[in-house]
Formats: structure tokens, C-alpha cells, sequence
């Protein structure tokens, strides 16, 4: 798009998604809920191929989160196999391309098997540098803040800490040693984060686009960076 302003003037390391509306696409459409899904699969490929050609280095992907559990017995399965597939068939790919796979959330609450994909992918990908694609699963930012008080905790009854500042806390989420993101962006209409990265998205500029996920396309990127490039960025500070 030519009115699309070049990415680098303003920095834009890391970018957040909220995939939503695979289930909307697939119901309008009159196709099960799986197929939404596959769509929503490959919009993530497009996506994260648009994020390579823009620099951007780091990708977190709101894939499932732990208030999902909560969902059929069936969707849940149909998400997983569909998951497990795509970790084994497809990491090889990312791997020759240079990309680097994480995750973060509450692992050992998924399939077995999944797990044992993960770090395998995770362990093949982890010296790759083009660009880290994160995949939130099981994830829940109050979840995971918890996680990392008790943590905490433990560390300061066996005299391991005697104090907490914000940039210690820090490296007792998920993300540590993950720059926070710059831009969320998420789709199909919602104008909420979900208990997604509550402490990371402190200062992220939000784009909400009321295109379904498994619609969402380069284009569509390309107009949040757009948007995220046109707003000021003062993270407090008075600029007047």
C-alpha cells in the first residue's frame, strides 16, 4: 500500500495479537468450527510473514488462553490436534526460515504430548534470530502474575531476594528477557485485552480492527503500523 509509511520511524520491536473471531468466520460461512480454525492457522502464517518483511522481532500470538479450557470438550480437542499437526509438520519450515519458536502460560496443563512438541520446536528454533514467534497457551496474565509472586516468595524465604523492584519482578513472568510490546493488535470487533500480558501492555498502543481473524491479511497489518506509527508515544512524560 503506498500510504503506508516505511516501519523505523518509530521503533517497533514486538508486536501482540488477540487472533479472534475463527468461530464467527466458520459459522458464517456454514462450515464447522475446525475449519475456522485451519483458516485462523493460516492467517497466522501470513501474519508472521508480514511481521519478518516489516523487522519486527519479536511476535506474541494469543492462541489459547486459560479461560479456554472452559470451552467443549470438543473444540478444545479439535484446537490441540490441529496445534499438534502444525508442530510437527511445520517446524521444520519455520526452522529453514530462520524463525525462532517459544511459548508461555501454564504448560503443564496441556496434553502431554503437546508439551513434548513444544520443546522439542522450542529446542530446534532456540538459536534462530530472524524473528521469535511466542505462543501464549494456557495462558492468563493474572495467572501468571501469581505464579511469579509465589515464586517470589519461595526466593525470599530461602534468602535468595530481599527486595522486588518492577525490573526484578520482571524476570519472574513469562516473558522475561522478552522486550514488552509496542503495539496489540486484535481483531473481530472486540475492544478488550482478556487477560492477556496485563503487565506488559502498561504502555502498548491498542488497534482493534473489526476484520475475523482468518480474514486478516498484510493489508491489515500494514494499517496498524500505520496507526501505531501516526500516534505519540509520551509513556507519561509531558511533551507539549
Amino acid at each position: 500500500m503506498s500510504n503506508i509509511s516505511p516501519l523505523g520511524t518509530k521503533p517497533l520491536r514486538h508486536v501482540a495479537v488477540v487472533m479472534d473471531g475463527n468461530g464467527r468466520w466458520a459459522k458464517q460461512k456454514g462450515l464447522p468450527t475446525i475449519a475456522g480454525h485451519k483458516a485462523g492457522a493460516e492467517a497466522a502464517r501470513r501474519l508472521i510473514q508480514a511481521a519478518v518483511d516489516h523487522n519486527v522481532e519479536y511476535l506474541t500470538l494469543y492462541t489459547f488462553s486459560s479461560e479456554n479450557w472452559n470451552r467443549s470438550e470438543k473444540w478444545i480437542n479439535e484446537l490441540f490436534g490441529l496445534l499438534s499437526w502444525y508442530l510437527e509438520h511445520e517446524i521444520n519450515s519455520l526452522h529453514e526460515k530462520n524463525i525462532r519458536l517459544k511459548s508461555i502460560g501454564e504448560r503443564t496443563r496441556l496434553p502431554e504430548n503437546i508439551q513434548r512438541l513444544l520443546t522439542k520446536a522450542e529446542e530446534k528454533t532456540k538459536s534462530n534470530t530472524l524473528i521469535t514467534v511466542i505462543l501464549a497457551l494456557s495462558y492468563s496474565s493474572k495467572n501468571e502474575i501469581v505464579r511469579a509472586i509465589n515464586t517470589i516468595i519461595k526466593d525470599v524465604q530461602a534468602n535468595k531476594l530481599s527486595s522486588i523492584t518492577e525490573e526484578s519482578f520482571e524476570q519472574y513472568l513469562d516473558t522475561r528477557s522478552i522486550p514488552d510490546p509496542d503495539l496489540l493488535i486484535r481483531t473481530s470487533g472486540e475492544q478488550r485485552i482478556s487477560n492477556y500480558l496485563l503487565w506488559q501492555l502498561a504502555y502498548a498502543e491498542f488497534v482493534f480492527d473489526t476484520v475475523l481473524w482468518p480474514d486478516f491479511t498484510e493489508t491489515h497489518f500494514e494499517k496498524a503500523v500505520y496507526e501505531y506509527e501516526n500516534r505519540e508515544r509520551r509513556y507519561g512524560r509531558d511533551v507539549s
